[in-house]
């Protein structure tokens, strides 16, 4: 589908503990955005946003600086492939 991207997120800080993910879930939901989030054992929590463009540079930006109680620190975002989910799931 043309203007879909997909991109691979690593975001740092204090992001364990604070619902991130669910919080991520919950606005990816509302943009139609698929793909998936998780902790990592390092402490950092890692996504993959599909959809389009402009949604998925909003939700990478609405993760890294305006979710209630999570403090990013940093981020790194990378180009990734479409997964084939119909949804945003938390593993």
């Amino acid at each position: 589908m043309p203007g879909m991207i997909a991109k691979k997120v690593i975001f740092s800080g204090h992001v364990q503990g604070v619902a991130f993910r669910r919080q991520a879930k919950d606005a990816a939901d509302k943009a139609g955005i698929t793909g998936w989030i998780r902790n990592l054992v390092d402490g950092t929590v890692e996504a993959l946003f599909c959809g389009e463009e402009s949604s998925v540079y909003k939700i990478i930006n609405f993760c890294a600086h305006d979710l209630r109680r999570a403090d990013v620190s940093t981020y790194i975002v990378k180009d990734a492939d479409c997964p084939d989910e119909k949804e945003f799931t938390i593993l």
